[in-house]
C-alpha cells in the first residue's frame, strides 16, 4: 500500500470540501446567521488536509489505492461534513449528523429529520448541496479540476463512478472528467431555469436542482415536492429525474450528432420501457383512489421516477397506495437507474446482463453447440463482466438481508426493516411502513443508524471500496 499516495488525495479531498462549505457560508453570511458553523469546520479541514498533502505522492496509483482514496474520502467528507449540523444545533447529536450527512453525499435521501423547514438557511443549502457533490463525485472533480498524472487514475473514476465498466469519453482521464462535470453543471442550470419559471424562488429552484441532479431527494420543504402543488413542478422534476437516472455517455454522443448510436443503446431503450409500463400499470392500479386515470398518471409518472432513479422526492404517499403499486415499486428499488449516471440500485446493466446470463445458462443446456457468447449493447460481454456482476448481486444481497438483520433488534415490522436496508443500500431514501414516504428513520437505536450509514456507503460506491477499506491485507506493504 502506497501510503503517501493515498494521504496526499485525501488532504486534497479535505481541501475541496473546505472551499466547498465557502458557498452554504456564503448563504449563511446573506441571510443574517452566523458563520461558525462553517467557519470552525472549514479551518479544520484546512489543517488537516494541508498537513496530508505535505506528504510527497512518490510512485503511482494502482487499483488498491484507488479503492482505499474512494472508501476513505467518502467516510472523512462525511465526517467532517456533519460538523455544521452539529454547531449550528440543528441536529446537535453527532451519530444523527453523521447520518443525515451520509445520506446527503450519497445521495439516499433518508432522514432523521420529522420537519426541515426550521434549519437554519445555510444549513439548509449545505443540506441539499451535498447531494449535489455526491452525485458525480468528489474525486471526478478533483481529476476535473487539478493536474493528474498516470494512466491508473482511472482506478479512481472505476471505484466512484456507478456501473459494472467504466469507460473513457476522451483520451486523457482528466478531459473526461471535465466533460462529465460540465454535462453535469449544464442540466443542473436548465433545471433551475425551468423551475424559477413554475415560480419558484431563486432559493429553492437552486436547492432543488442540485438535490434531483444528484438524485438525492432532500427537500426544502416538509410535504417535499408536494408542497409547491404545482403540475408543472412535478413534471419538471419528474423529467429531470429521468434526466439524470440515464448514463452520461448518452448525452456526450448527443453532443456529437450521434443520435443512432443513442437510438441503438439496450440500456437506455429498456431504461424508458420500465418508466412508461410501470407507469402506465400504476396509474391505472390507482386511479379509482387518485380521482381518475389522468390524476393517476400524474402521481404514478412522478413516483416511478423518483423510485427508479432512487431519487426520493414526493407527491404522494405511496405506502397508502394497493399492494400490486407498492409491491413494483419495491422491485424498481432494486433495479435503480442506469450505470454512468448519478442514480443508485443495482443498475439496469447489471439486471441486464444478470437475467440474460440465467437465460445463456438455460440455453446451454438445451443447445449447448449453439450458444456461444451473451450479447449486451450489440457486443459480446467479457466473461469477466459477468462473474464480476454474479459476485456484485450476492454480495449486494448479503449485506441487504444483513443489515436487515441488525435493524430488526430495534423492534420494528419486517416490512420497515426490509424496505429500510433496501433503500438505504439502492440509495433510494424512503421506504415503506414505518419508514415511507409520510415516515423518517428517527426512531432507529444510534447502532442501526450507523450500521444504515455504512449500508448507504456501501451502496454509493457499490460494496467493495467499502470493503477493501476495511481489509487489513490492503494496508500491507507491496
Amino acid at each position: 500500500m502506497n501510503k503517501r499516495i493515498v494521504g496526499n488525495i485525501l488532504g486534497k479531498v479535505l481541501l475541496i470540501e473546505a472551499a466547498l462549505m465557502l458557498l452554504p457560508l456564503t448563504c449563511s453570511a446573506l441571510y443574517g446567521e452566523s458563520v461558525l458553523p462553517f467557519l470552525w469546520p472549514m479551518l479544520m479541514l484546512c489543517a488537516a488536509g494541508l498537513l496530508l498533502t505535505r506528504l510527497k505522492a512518490d510512485g503511482d496509483l494502482y487499483a488498491r489505492e484507488g479503492f482505499v482514496c474512494v472508501g476513505a474520502s467518502w467516510v472523512l467528507m462525511s465526517a467532517f461534513g456533519s460538523l455544521p449540523f452539529v454547531f449550528s444545533g440543528d441536529i446537535p447529536n453527532w451519530i444523527e449528523a453523521f447520518f443525515e450527512t451520509v445520506s446527503g453525499f450519497t445521495t439516499t435521501g433518508a432522514t432523521i429529520l420529522p420537519a426541515v423547514e426550521g434549519l437554519h438557511r445555510g444549513v439548509m443549502f449545505w443540506r441539499l448541496f451535498t447531494h449535489w457533490i455526491g452525485g458525480m463525485g468528489v474525486l471526478v472533480f478533483i481529476m476535473a479540476v487539478l493536474p493528474t498524472s498516470g494512466a491508473h487514475y482511472m482506478h479512481i473514476m472505476r471505484a466512484e463512478v456507478p456501473g459494472p465498466t467504466v469507460g473513457k469519453l476522451a483520451p486523457r482521464i482528466r478531459k473526461t472528467a471535465r466533460i462529465l462535470y460540465l454535462i453535469y453543471i449544464a442540466l443542473t442550470l436548465l433545471e433551475m431555469v425551468l423551475l424559477l419559471f413554475g415560480g419558484m424562488s431563486f432559493y429553492e429552484a437552486l436547492l432543488h436542482a442540485f438535490a434531483t441532479a444528484g438524485t438525492g431527494g432532500f427537500s426544502t420543504r416538509n410535504a417535499s415536492i408536494a408542497a409547491f402543488d404545482s403540475v408543472y413542478i412535478e413534471m419538471v422534476i419528474a423529467v429531470f429525474m429521468m434526466i439524470f437516472g440515464v448514463n452520461f455517455n448518452v448525452y456526450f454522443l448527443l453532443l456529437l450528432g450521434q443520435v443512432r448510436s443513442v437510438a441503438k443503446s439496450e440500456e437506455l431503450r429498456t431504461y424508458l420501457g420500465i418508466v412508461a409500463a410501470s407507469t402506465l400499470l400504476i396509474a391505472a392500479n390507482i386511479a379509482s383512489r387518485a380521482g381518475g386515470f389522468g390524476q393517476g398518471l400524474r402521481y404514478a409518472f412522478f413516483q416511478v421516477n423518483t423510485i427508479m432513479s432512487t431519487t426520493g422526492f414526493g407527491t404522494a404517499d405511496f405506502d397508502a397506495w394497493p399492494e400490486f403499486s407498492r409491491f413494483l415499486l419495491f422491485l424498481l428499488m432494486f433495479v435503480g437507474g442506469c450505470a454512468g449516471s448519478t442514480a443508485g440500485g443495482m443498475k439496469l446493466s447489471r439486471v441486464l446482463i444478470l437475467l440474460k446470463s440465467w437465460a445463456f445458462e438455460l440455453k446451454k443446456l438445451v443447445l449447448p453447440s449453439r450458444v456461444r457468447r451473451i450479447w449486451f449493447e450489440s457486443r459480446p460481454v467479457e466473461d469477466e463482466t459477468v462473474k464480476s456482476v454474479h459476485v456484485f448481486f450476492a454480495a449486494y444481497m448479503m449485506v441487504l438481508l444483513l443489515c436487515g438483520l441488525v435493524l430488526s433488534l430495534d423492534g420494528m415490522d419486517f416490512t420497515t426493516n426490509l424496505t429500510a436496508s433496501l433503500a438505504c443500500i439502492s440509495n433510494v431514501g424512503p421506504g415503506l411502513s414505518a419508514v415511507g414516504p409520510a415516515g423518517n428513520y428517527a426512531m432507529f437505536s444510534p447502532l442501526s443508524k450507523l450500521v444504515l450509514s455504512l449500508e448507504m456507503l456501501l451502496g454509493r460506491l457499490e460494496i467493495f471500496p467499502m470493503m477493501y477499506l476495511f481489509s487489513p491485507k490492503v494496508w500491507m506493504r507491496r
